[in-house]
C-alpha cells in the first residue's frame, strides 16, 4: 500500500479516536476511559511485537518507553479533559501543533539544524496556538483557565511532545515493544488511580470501547507510513490528525469557533505541516 495513503490513515484514525474519546470524556471520568481503552491498546502492541517477530529491545529502550508512558498518561487526562470541555476541533488542532513543536526545540537544544521551514513552521505552531487559546474576557462571564478546554489542551500538547521526545530515545527497531512498554506502564498506573477515586465500571462501555481502536490504529499506520516512505511522509500526513477531529466536531456536533480561533486552526496546521516536513 502507498506510504502516503498509510500516512492519511494515520491521520484519519487518530482523529477519529480523539473525537470519540472526547464524546466518551463528557459521559464518563476521563481517568476512566484512559484505565479501560490503555490495556487494550498494550496487549494490541505486545501481541503486534510478536506475531511481527519483533527483536526485544535492550533494557534502556524498554525503560524510556515506560517513562514516555508515565508522562504521556498525564497528557492524554489533560488531553480527554479538554476534549471533554470543548470546543474539540481548537483542542485538538492546539494539543497537535504543540506536541509537533516540543521535540524540534528539544532537538534545536541538543544541536540539530532546524532549518527555514522549520522555523517558520514553529512560528506558525506559537502564533496559532495564540489564536486558539485567545479567550476575550467577558466581565463575570469570563471563563475560569481551569474550565477553557484550549488552555488544558496546549497544556496536554506540552506533554505529548515530552511523550513523543522521550519516546525517541529509544533507538532500536523493536518498536512494538516499547509502544508496548509505554502504554503498560500508563495503564497500570491509570488502572490503580482509577479503581481508587472513580471506580472502573463504566457509564457508556460501547463509546469508551468504539475510542480504543484510534490510538492504536494511528501507531500502526504511522509506522507503516515511515517505513514505506520516510519519516518526512509519515509525519507530514500524520500529523493532520487534528483536521479530521475538527471536521467531526464541526459536522457532527456543530461546535463553532470565533474567526480568530478559525485563523489559529489554519495557521497552527501550518505550521505543523512545515515542522513535520522539514
Amino acid at each position: 500500500m502507498n506510504p502516503a495513503l498509510h500516512g492519511l490513515l494515520s491521520a484519519l484514525t487518530y482523529g477519529v479516536g480523539d473525537f470519540l474519546a472526547g464524546l466518551a470524556s463528557r459521559r464518563d471520568s476521563p481517568l476512566r476511559v484512559v484505565a479501560l481503552t490503555h490495556p487494550i491498546s498494550a496487549v494490541i502492541m505486545l501481541l503486534l511485537a510478536v506475531l511481527m517477530g519483533q527483536a526485544r529491545p535492550p533494557v534502556g529502550d524498554l525503560l524510556w518507553g515506560a517513562s514516555a508512558g508515565a508522562v504521556g498518561l498525564f497528557a492524554v487526562l489533560a488531553f480527554y479533559r479538554a476534549l471533554a470541555l470543548g470546543p474539540m476541533g481548537a483542542v485538538s488542532v492546539g494539543a497537535g501543533a504543540l506536541s509537533a513543536l516540543v521535540p524540534v526545540v528539544i532537538g534545536v537544544l541538543g544541536g540539530e539544524v532546524l532549518g527555514v521551514p522549520g522555523w517558520l513552521g514553529a512560528l506558525g505552531v506559537l502564533l496559532g496556538t495564540g489564536l486558539l487559546s485567545y479567550t476575550p474576557g467577558e466581565g463575570s462571564n469570563a471563563v475560569r483557565w481551569q474550565d477553557n478546554g484550549v488552555l488544558i489542551g496546549l497544556a496536554a500538547g506540552l506533554g505529548f511532545g515530552f511523550f513523543f521526545a522521550m519516546l525517541g530515545q529509544a533507538q532500536s527497531p523493536g518498536v512494538f515493544w516499547t509502544l508496548g512498554a509505554a502504554r503498560l506502564c500508563s495503564s497500570l498506573i491509570a488502572l490503580v488511580l482509577a479503581a481508587r477515586l472513580v471506580g472502573l465500571r463504566p457509564k457508556n462501555p460501547a463509546l469508551i470501547l468504539a475510542s480504543a481502536p484510534g490510538d492504536t490504529l494511528g501507531n500502526l499506520f504511522y509506522l507503516l507510513a515511515v517505513q514505506g516512505g520516510g519519516l518526512a511522509v509519515g509525519s507530514l500526513l500524520s500529523s493532520l490528525y487534528p483536521a479530521f477531529t475538527t471536521l467531526l466536531a464541526v459536522t457532527v456536533l456543530r461546535e463553532g469557533l470565533r474567526a480568530a480561533q478559525w485563523v489559529g486552526v489554519v495557521v497552527a496546521l501550518v505550521g505543523a505541516g512545515l515542522i513535520a516536513g522539514r
